[in-house]
């Protein structure tokens, strides 16, 4: 399988990390994957509440030095209704 497409958000504070996250799995395909580094602290609480609401999944949160590595995959939410 190959490596998912990487947004390089270090060095950024929220929300900037969670904005390029959510603009990247606007152009994805259901099942597709990406990962974000992202090394503002604020990032391990505001991905997976993004992800929560969008309801895409968080594969993998993995430290990488000061930063860390959150692999999302695409999930289409099902519409009640």
């Amino acid at each position: 399988m190959d490596e998912p497409p990487v947004i390089d958000a270090r060095g950024h504070r929220c929300p900037i990390p969670s904005l390029r996250l959510r603009k990247a799995l606007e152009g994805m395909a259901e099942g597709e994957r990406v990962t974000l580094l992202a090394d503002d602290p604020m990032a391990r609480i505001d991905v997976p509440h993004l992800l929560g609401q969008l309801g895409s999944v968080l594969v993998e949160a993995r430290d990488e030095g000061r930063a860390v590595a959150f692999t999302v995959e695409k999930r289409v939410p099902v519409r009640a209704g």
